[in-house]
C-alpha cells in the first residue's frame, strides 16, 4: 500500500499528524483555524487526538515552535468525510485499508506476540531483582522454630552475604536499631521497634 500520509505506529494504536492531513487534503483555511473547528464535531482531547509541539526551521532565525496533533485513524477518516472533495474521498478509502490491515488476524498477532514478549522481560528482570530477597527467605524458612544468630550468620553468608559471622550479625542488628545497644540484662534483646516489625 502506497503511503499517502504517514503513520506513527509507536503507540497504542495508529494516529496521523494532523498537520500532515491538513496538508494533504489541500485545505484553504490555515491549520491554526481549521483544526479547532474538526475538534468542534465531538473529538476528545487524551482519547481521539494529543496536541504536540513541533520544530520546524525558519529561514530568517532557526527553529522555530508550532502546535500539532497525532490524530486516531477514526478521527482521521471522520475528518476526511467533513471535507467533501476527492482528496477526502482518496485519504478516507486509504486510512480504511490501513485499519483492514492493522485488524487482519497476522497484525494482531504479531502485536500480542510483541507485548507477551515485553511482559516476560520486565518479569524476569523483576526476578532477577528479587532474587537475593528469595534466597534469604527460602534459607529462613527452612529453620522449624527459632533461629540462632549464629546459624542465621551462617545461612546468610551461604547465601550470599560476604563477611558475615555471629558477630558481626550481632553488631549490625545493634546498629540498625533490632537489638538493645545499652550495657545491662537487657543487652542484645529484641527492641520495642523490632518486635513490632
Amino acid at each position: 500500500m502506497n503511503e499517502l500520509i504517514k503513520v506513527d505506529y509507536t503507540g497504542e494504536r495508529p494516529a496521523v499528524s494532523a498537520r500532515e492531513l491538513h496538508e494533504f487534503l489541500e485545505v484553504e483555511t490555515p491549520y491554526h483555524k481549521w483544526f479547532p473547528r474538526m475538534c468542534e464535531y465531538g473529538f476528545t482531547e487524551n482519547a481521539d487526538y494529543s496536541v504536540t509541539d513541533i520544530f520546524v526551521h525558519n529561514p530568517a532565525g532557526g527553529p522555530q515552535s508550532m502546535k500539532d496533533a497525532a490524530i486516531s485513524i477514526d478521527m482521521a477518516k471522520e475528518i476526511c468525510m467533513l471535507q467533501r472533495n476527492e482528496k477526502g474521498k482518496l485519504a478516507r478509502q486509504y486510512f480504511l485499508a490501513l485499519e483492514r490491515d492493522w485488524n487482519s488476524p497476522e497484525k494482531v498477532m504479531a502485536r500480542a506476540l510483541h507485548i507477551a514478549d515485553q511482559k516476560i522481560r520486565a518479569l524476569e528482570e523483576q526476578r532477577e531483582l528479587d532474587r537475593p530477597k528469595v534466597l534469604f527467605a527460602d534459607a529462613v524458612s527452612t529453620a522449624k522454630t527459632s533461629i540462632l544468630i549464629g546459624e542465621l550468620a551462617k545461612l546468610l553468608k551461604q547465601n550470599g552475604v560476604p563477611n558475615m559471622g555471629q558477630n558481626r550479625l550481632f553488631d549490625w542488628m545493634r546498629r540498625n536499631g533490632f537489638l538493645i545497644r545499652r550495657s545491662g540484662g537487657d543487652y542484645n534483646m529484641p527492641t520495642q521497634r523490632a518486635m513490632e516489625l
